[in-house]
């Protein structure tokens, strides 16, 4: 095959792993995804997507780990979150994706829990409890942040295939 297809197959593949990337923390989703329409665009010389096109994807692109920064803050701050929460949230995703769809919902809460109780230093029932709402807070956070980056991910791709066929 001829070096532009696999290399408009290889801006496929990114775009792909960064929509996976959109809610799964370990990948960086929007910045794979921008950079797959990047690689496209550049492959096509940008005679089909232009700069302003890219700029728009470049700039939504930001707004989106802007909103992933925001929301998850913003879910953990509201309950009184550690900062070890939020970091066990993250591992406990990470943890959570070996055991498929369950253990991406229940891994960032198990870890949200575990990081607050490890700040704490405490495990009694009302410090189980706090933890245990510390941890619905930042899963919330986490949850919310995933949805908005899809809904601007698919926003994008949205743009992009207009600007192909227009």
């Amino acid at each position: 095959m001829d070096t532009t297809v696999w290399l408009y197959v290889l801006a496929g593949a990114l775009v792909f792993i960064g929509l996976l990337g959109t809610f799964l923390p370990v990948l960086p989703g929007m910045p794979l995804i921008f950079g797959g329409m990047l690689l496209a665009a550049w492959v096509g010389d940008f005679q089909i997507i232009g700069g302003w096109t890219l700029l728009v994807l470049g700039l939504m692109s930001l707004l989106a780990l802007g909103i992933d920064f925001i929301a998850t803050a913003m879910g953990a701050k509201r309950a009184g979150a550690s900062g070890k929460a939020v970091l066990g949230a993250a591992i406990g995703t990470l943890f959570g994706l070996l055991f498929g769809i369950i253990g991406l919902l229940v891994g960032p809460f198990v870890g949200a829990v575990a990081g607050e109780l490890i700040h704490r230093r405490a495990y009694d029932n009302a410090s189980v409890g706090e933890a245990a709402r510390v941890g619905a807070a930042t899963w919330i956070g986490l949850a919310v942040a995933a949805a908005l980056k899809l809904a601007v991910a698919f926003s994008m791709l949205g743009i992009f295939a207009l600007a192909i066929w227009l």
